[in-house]
């Protein structure tokens, strides 16, 4: 098949790959480091952009520019993927949702019977979901690496793991919901990330 971009020298085609990679890298460092998680909607533009570009037949991938793409593209994933799941989780639950001290949420204690009433009139409360960033960058590094690795069958075994990790704690609604949107969230992020390899490399 002839390369649809054959008339692009391939240096100007796998660099704007990388400055494209490189930007989108950039705005997710910036978000972080501005606690703005609403600006990872500009990396995920960019990011659309650059899968779009690796997408369509290019030519031969140099091996450098392979790697970096490997390396960028895990980085993406990882720092990306919890920026992306944070402004995620902050739309669906308008803010209502009290964060723990230990990365988790704080839901109310509820009687034995499962009825949802409160023990004290004070109205005591518990953190679940603890250590969610730490899992979270586990997760999408382990995704993508395997992406990459061209195992995507060990995704079922990432999602059950911590699912099993996670099943004692998900009595409380507000930690089934956020348990779900923020997998998922984590999961398309890590996996769109990935698709930058696999398309330079295809």
């Amino acid at each position: 098949m002839t390369p649809i971009v054959g008339t692009v020298p391939g240096t100007v085609y796998w660099t704007l790959a990388l400055v494209l990679a490189v930007g989108c890298l950039a705005v997710i460092v910036l978000a972080h480091w501005r606690q703005q998680p609403r600006w990872i909607t500009i990396a995920a533009a960019i990011l659309a952009v650059d899968v779009a570009l690796l997408a369509i037949p290019s030519p031969t991938v140099p091996l450098g520019v392979l790697v970096s793409l490997g390396v960028l593209g895990v980085a993406i994933a990882v720092l990306g993927g919890g920026t992306a799941t944070t402004w995620v989780l902050r739309l669906a639950t308008r803010g209502l949702v009290r964060p723990g001290l230990f990365g988790g949420i704080l839901v109310s204690d509820t009687d034995r019977s499962g009825r949802g009433t409160v023990r004290s009139a004070g109205g005591s409360q518990h953190e679940v979901l603890r250590g969610g960033r730490t899992i979270g960058y586990l997760e999408r590094f382990s995704v993508a690496a395997t992406l990459m690795a061209g195992f995507p069958e060990a995704i079922a075994i990432i999602v059950a793991i911590k699912g099993v990790g996670r099943f004692t704690e998900l009595e409380a609604p507000e930690a089934r919901e956020r348990f779900i949107i923020g997998t998922f969230t984590s999961l398309i992020w890590a996996s769109s990330s990935a698709a930058l390899f696999h398309f330079a490399l295809s």
